[in-house]
């Protein structure tokens, strides 16, 4: 119909199990509460310190998959911020004028 086009601007959403998570995400954080399960079940806990320690785990994954707007999660943003850390800081200029001109 004269020449006009939908596009969803959520189409990576699709992708994504219920719409926030990759397979990866839910394979960390259902090691980290089945980790933190086995801690409950096979620790005797008197503390409540001792407690925050069991569920560690758990609440640790599912801090790295929680959902940030303009990222994916934080896992994402930690890899991210190591990258650029990590990688050269000096960008060199190679754009169309790299060899076009003289000192200005």
């Amino acid at each position: 119909m004269y020449d006009q086009y939908l596009i969803p601007a959520n189409t990576k959403r699709g992708q994504l199990i219920l719409g926030w998570f990759r397979p990866f995400d839910l394979a960390l954080f259902g090691s980290g509460v089945l980790i933190s399960l086995l801690l409950l079940a096979l620790l005797q806990f008197d503390d409540v310190v001792e407690v925050i320690i069991g569920l560690a785990p758990a609440l640790i994954t599912g801090f790295l998959v929680m959902p940030v707007p303009n990222y994916h999660n934080m896992l994402n943003i930690i890899v991210e911020a190591y990258e650029f850390l990590t990688n050269r800081q000096r960008y060199v200029w190679k754009g169309w004028c790299y060899k076009s001109g003289g000192k200005r």
